[in-house]
């Protein structure tokens, strides 16, 4: 039964939120602000969290960045009324894994909280993956490029997987949104591009060569020019 941190200061949502995804069968854990969240992720590690943006002191930002600091990979869903591309590139970038704009239909939410832990349960490829000087353990989660050891967040993890198990393959936009999100975003969403961005900032990092490729009009590929 998977473990769900709500963090949100709108008590009349949080409740809301608890009914709903307790009567999916989840334990469900409530937090009315950040600073009141981060004992609870100690002592119970969720599984996931849905954290609100704007809440007063600590915001849902700064909560996701402390988290992302001391290399914690709880799956989190940021929720938001902005919903600008720039608010949501600055969200994903703090570290959130997906990102929901409100108002919202409880069975969205619900959908979108399935999809996400699905990362974690979903291993039905756990052998070391390696292309030119790249190594993947699934089972330990680490990756490497040459001796470097990656830092990669849960999602840039499973991006990367998903490249490495198909080198040298153009993988569809939407085949990548599926494989690793687990539905597709729309065409107006370009949270796959800013995860490819992380991706190739981290690999290409000390003027490594580009191994992830732009497919114009279709996708990516991970090959060695």
């Amino acid at each position: 039964m998977a473990t769900i941190l709500i963090v949100d200061d709108d008590a009349k949502l949080l409740r809301m939120l608890q009914r709903t995804l307790m009567y999916e069968s989840m334990t469900v854990l409530a937090a009315g602000s950040a600073v009141q969240a981060l004992p609870l992720v100690a002592a119970h590690k969720p599984d996931l969290m849905i954290v609100d943006w704007m809440m007063p002191g600590m915001d849902g930002v700064e909560l996701i960045r402390r988290l992302r600091a001391d290399e914690n990979l709880t799956l989190v869903l940021m929720l938001t009324a902005r919903d600008t591309v720039e608010n949501r590139v600055y969200g994903l970038e703090a570290g959130a894994d997906d990102y929901l704009v409100k108002p919202f239909a409880p069975e969205e939410l619900v959908a979108r909280v399935r999809a996400l832990l699905r990362r974690r349960t979903d291993r039905s490829e756990n052998k070391v993956q390696c292309y030119a000087d790249v190594r993947l353990d699934p089972a330990a989660h680490q990756a490497y490029r040459g001796e470097a050891l990656l830092t990669l967040t849960l999602t840039e993890f499973n991006l990367l997987h998903l490249l490495l198990r198909n080198a040298r393959q153009v993988l569809e936009r939407g085949q990548i949104m599926q494989e690793v999100w687990g539905y597709d975003f729309g065409g107006n969403d370009n949270v796959l591009e800013i995860y490819i961005g992380y991706l190739r900032r981290k690999l290409e990092a000390e003027g490594r060569p580009r191994l992830i490729h732009t497919v114009r009009g279709v996708g990516y590929v991970l090959r060695e020019e």
